[in-house]
């Protein structure tokens, strides 16, 4: 009789569950978007703060369309100049009780680019530079991720001698996606066919070709290597330069917002 009492107290478990759907996350619910003086030292970065609330800082709307598509900057033309140069703080409130994945957050910021930029594009495929990002002969240097079922979590911490990119549970894809938004001069593709989900630790010491040129040169004590051969050294992975062809965006329309 206990075990036909547990099992009825299971399948109630399975039923409540089945009737809280996962919030549909297709726009945030309420956002304020506000122009501000550019601060390198505040440095730039997004973040949930809390379960509802999600704050983008010192963003332009180039970077935005770069974060939202994960798309490298150098792959969006026909901007107008402003796109590169007015920073935007947003402060957004997402919908339901529960915090949603990245991809989530995504498609929420491209609604929000469309409603208050006015943007507008279209896709063009085109061959121009690029890096690939694939194995050493020696193999990766990747510990399988502790909690591979938590969402992925990767940001690149920046220090005046270095840079820290704390990654748990990332697949190659995720890694790949935050180095050619945020990090590189060229758009970057995944060639190194591991289909797993990993944490690591990159440490490197910046320079002015990484993340738009808008960190100062790492000092040459620093006492990390290189982007690239951290990247070999410290991971079991390369970066190579080449070319290949990208679906880039070509901006048709965008606006300045108004204040909130």
């Amino acid at each position: 009789m206990r075990g036909f009492v547990a099992l009825i107290a299971v399948g109630c478990s399975l039923l409540s569950v089945a009737q809280e759907p996962r919030p549909r996350f297709d726009a945030f619910e309420v956002a304020t978007v506000k122009p501000v003086d550019v601060d390198a030292k505040a440095g730039r970065m997004f973040r949930m703060d809390g379960t509802h609330r999600w704050v983008a800082t010192n963003f332009t709307l180039s970077a935005l369309i770069a974060l939202g598509y994960d798309m490298n900057p150098r792959t969006i033309s026909g901007a107008p100049g402003w796109m590169g140069s007015q920073h935007f703080t947003i402060e957004a409130v997402t919908p339901g009780d529960v915090p949603p994945t990245r991809l989530e957050q995504m498609q929420m910021l491209r609604a929000l680019l469309v409603e208050r930029f006015g943007l507008k594009f279209h896709r063009q495929d085109k061959e121009m530079s690029i890096y690939t990002l694939s194995l050493t002969k020696g193999g990766p240097r990747l510990k399988a991720a502790a909690k591979p079922d938590d969402p992925p979590k990767i940001i690149g911490v920046v220090y005046p001698d270095r840079v820290e990119v704390p990654a748990r549970s990332v697949t190659m894809d995720d890694f790949v996606a935050m180095l050619q938004r945020a990090t590189l001069d060229k758009p970057t593709l995944n060639r190194t066919a591991l289909p797993g989900k990993y944490d690591f630790d990159l440490k490197f010491a910046q320079d002015e070709t990484e993340y738009g040129g808008e960190l100062p040169k790492a000092p040459d004590d620093a006492p990390n290597p290189p982007l690239f051969t951290a990247i070999q050294q410290q991971l079991g992975l390369k970066l190579e330069a080449t070319r290949g062809t990208v679906s880039t965006m070509v901006v048709d329309a965008a606006l300045k917002p108004q204040a909130d």
